[in-house]
């Protein structure tokens, strides 16, 4: 963060011109201390009280955390999946700070974009564990689309990345 938005984020306030431009993730590693305590205290937790502080799983990933450790959101691309989804996946999404969801979720999409050009991006939300109306509304928001869902009724999002579309187009004869 610059020291523009540092000093204008001393009294929790962010106005919209910092918003739009700042970046509000940071690379940060699998174990991170403030990632691993809010990993806990999302409804995928499933270990509440593990041996290790790991907490994304095998294969390529990014985890990203904001700079005050009050969000964090992991990318993941699994080579093999039993359930046939294809792409890079947000394994973890959680947001305990002042910053709109869907921002940051944006944001995060720009970073996957650079990192997996052309993947398409995948999540899915328990409907039953979220404690909203709409289940996954801060994904539609940034500009996600509901495409199905499991066998176990977890509704499944996705990102579809225009570059792919386009690139599918192009080389098309």
């Amino acid at each position: 963060m610059n020291r523009a938005a540092t000093t204008l984020a001393v009294d929790g306030e962010y106005p919209n011109k910092v918003m739009k431009h700042e970046p509000f993730w940071w690379v940060t590693k699998d174990g991170d201390a403030s990632c691993f305590a809010l990993y806990r205290r999302h409804y995928s937790c499933k270990n509440r009280k593990p041996k290790q502080r790991q907490f994304v799983g095998p294969g390529p990933h990014i985890v990203l955390r904001s700079d005050r450790g009050d969000a964090v959101f992991v990318w993941r691309a699994a080579q093999y999946r039993a359930d046939g989804q294809e792409g890079v996946e947000c394994a973890l999404f959680r947001n305990e700070g002042q910053f709109p969801s869907s921002t940051l979720i944006r944001q995060a999409d720009a970073v996957a974009d650079v990192c997996w050009l052309g993947e398409r991006h995948y999540t899915f939300v328990d409907p039953k564990a979220v404690g909203s109306g709409y289940p996954g509304w801060c994904f539609i928001r940034a500009g996600w689309k509901r495409c199905g869902e499991t066998k176990d009724g977890l509704i499944i999002l996705e990102r579809k990345n225009r570059m792919r579309e386009q690139w599918k187009k192009n080389l098309s004869f």
